[in-house]
This record gives C-alpha cells, structure tokens and sequence, in this order.
C-alpha cells in the first residue's frame, strides 16, 4: 500500500455500480511515479504518460505559440483515447 493511497478519492463509479471507470488507477498511477516507480506506473495506467505530455505541451503551449500546436494537440488526445478506452477494454477481457 502507498502512503498516500489513504488520502485518495474513491472511483464512485466502482463503488456504486461495482465496475472500473476509464480513469480508475490514474491517482495510484501518479502517486508510483512520485514514489519513484514509474514501470508499475505505466502498468497501473498506460496512458498517465501520454497525458503528462498533453498536459505539459498544452501547458508550454499556452506561454509560447508553436506553429503546429493544434496537430499535435489533436494527435495526442487521439493516442491518449486509444490508450484509455483501450486499456478499458482489456480490463473486461
């Protein structure tokens, strides 16, 4: 157990309905990485990398302009969905 698994938000969704949401295990995923385990991380939730880029990017996007800021931002939400609806999926396989 991790430190702070104690102070973390519950997943409503499993506890109401029993199932996982398309974002369960992305505060563990954060909190291996702070620890320092970033495989486990990658293997709690694929996709928390993909995201720390598209929220980094849209970040430094927004203090400085780049040229195709748009294709980028659009082609990393798009991996990002496919990661996350596709490691939905596996959960259910």
């Amino acid at each position: 157990m991790l430190l702070s698994e104690e102070y973390m938000l519950p997943c409503l969704n499993k506890k109401f309905l029993g199932i996982e949401c398309m974002g369960c295990g992305m505060q563990r995923s954060v909190s291996l990485i702070l620890h320092g385990e970033f495989t486990a991380a990658f293997h709690m939730y694929p996709a928390v990398y993909t995201l720390a880029l598209l929220i980094g990017f849209v970040l430094l996007n927004s203090f400085k302009n780049y040229k195709y800021a748009s294709k980028i931002i659009i082609t990393l939400a798009i991996i990002n969905v496919i990661l996350i609806v596709g490691n939905f999926i596996l959960k259910f396989i």
